[in-house]
């Protein structure tokens, strides 16, 4: 499908203060007013323009969110110090104690560990189900469920979810549908495809230096200002509030967001074909094997690939950890979580960014010991990449010489 994100992010155009040709950073926590009826009326939400306290908003912030929902093509968006802190806020403004929530069973671990452990305390329940099979998600909805939650491209199996028929169902039970977004930036659009709220850790692809935590909420102007609620909202009185400085930086590096994801979605790509061709177990949105494939190809935006996410399976733990270690040796990459950063970052998911699900969830899901997830990253020669990767491979006879294609 066909979708110009890209267009509308570089036609949100700002002005510093000095004439500056990026904004000027808010660099205050508490702001003056000329008069008390208008710091009151402020308080209150009634005033146009008007800061108060950093904690609520900041010209930096609303900077970063108008790109953000400008990117996700929705009405407005609220900027947070985390992923995390952008997910549970959306959580816990929709839900009081006995709801239910009904949840990919393939998710972040963070994300996993908030709903299965934390929200318990509250009474809130989540059923954890196989979102790409739509009779799961609907025999799981309950009278007191109050969400669908799901990730575009999962955390960390790279199940892809049908977006528009979720949408579907979730209209027909009168729930919003949450979608995390982070794993395909400008590849997916969920909010054009029916998603009501759109989560991003901005940490991952959009900011894009590993050099800061950040995360977003996209979604309608009353949604997010709910979220803001001097009384009851729950961004505000949780105050997940991001720093300036930082909004300013991540605006900055949106600004080449679209050339990054192309180059990662080429290597990643090429990796995977050729992994493939070598007979590895390979999940990659990309190849025609992927159970995800038709799905991603009727609802992606086919300029920015299938993302920068490949998994290999190489069939035991011990392995794994070989030959992330040997590949940092080579200079590969850096056996690091998270991803998005301009190196090659892999791990091992069932010991590290998933580990808060138990290990016969993983087993169950197909989360394999032996799992290593990549975030490919903008190497210039992608093919020295992949025969430097090959040799490690074969130096740990993940693979033999004679069934690797030159």
């Amino acid at each position: 499908m066909s979708h110009k994100a890209a267009d509308r992010l570089q036609d949100v155009q700002y002005f510093g203060e000095f004439g500056g040709v990026n904004p000027s950073i808010s660099d205050s926590s508490t702001y003056t007013f000329i008069s008390a009826k208008t710091m009151s009326d402020t308080f209150e939400g009634n005033t146009e323009g008007c800061y108060l306290y950093s904690r609520h908003s900041t010209p930096s912030n609303l900077y970063l969110g108008e790109a953000l929902a400008a990117l996700e093509s929705t009405e407005t968006a609220n900027v947070y110090a985390s992923g995390m802190g952008a997910i549970t806020s959306v959580i816990l403004q929709l839900c009081d104690a006995g709801d239910h929530i009904v949840s990919s069973r393939t998710i972040y671990g963070g994300t996993y560990a908030f709903m299965k452990n934390f929200l318990k305390k509250f009474n809130i329940k989540t059923s954890f189900v196989d979102t790409t099979s739509l009779e799961a998600v609907e025999k799981a909805i309950t009278a007191n469920t109050k969400m669908i939650y799901c990730e575009a491209v999962s955390n960390p199996l790279l199940e892809v979810a049908d977006i528009a028929a979720l949408s579907k169902l979730a209209k027909k039970y009168k729930l919003p549908l949450i979608v995390d977004n982070t794993f395909s930036p400008l590849a997916i659009t969920p909010g054009t495809l029916g998603a009501d709220v759109v989560i991003h850790s901005l940490t991952k692809f959009i900011n894009g230096t590993s050099d800061c935590v950040a995360g977003v909420v996209c979604g309608t102007t009353d949604f997010c200002t709910s979220l803001k609620d001097v009384n009851s909202g729950a961004a505000m009185l949780l105050g997940s509030t991001l720093d300036s400085l930082r909004a300013a930086s991540i605006l900055k590096n949106m600004r080449t967001l679209h050339i990054r994801m192309k180059k990662h979605a080429e290597n990643a790509l090429y990796l995977a074909q050729k992994f493939q061709g070598d007979g590895l177990t390979v999940s990659y949105p990309g190849l025609a094997s992927h159970p995800g494939h038709k799905t991603m190809n009727k609802q992606m935006n086919s300029a920015y690939g299938y993302g920068g996410l490949l998994t290999l399976n190489v069939g035991s733990l011990e392995k794994a950890n070989s030959l992330m270690e040997l590949m940092q040796h080579k200079n590969l990459g850096y056996l690091a979580v998270s991803l998005g950063f301009y190196k090659t970052l892999f791990s091992a998911p069932g010991s590290s960014t998933s580990s808060e699900i138990p290990m016969e969830e993983q087993k169950e899901m197909g989360l394999g010991e032996g799992l290593i997830r990549f975030s490919i990253g903008l190497d210039d020669d992608i093919t020295r990449t992949y025969k430097i990767m090959k040799a490690c491979m074969v130096e740990l006879n993940i693979l033999t010489s004679e069934n690797v294609i030159a």
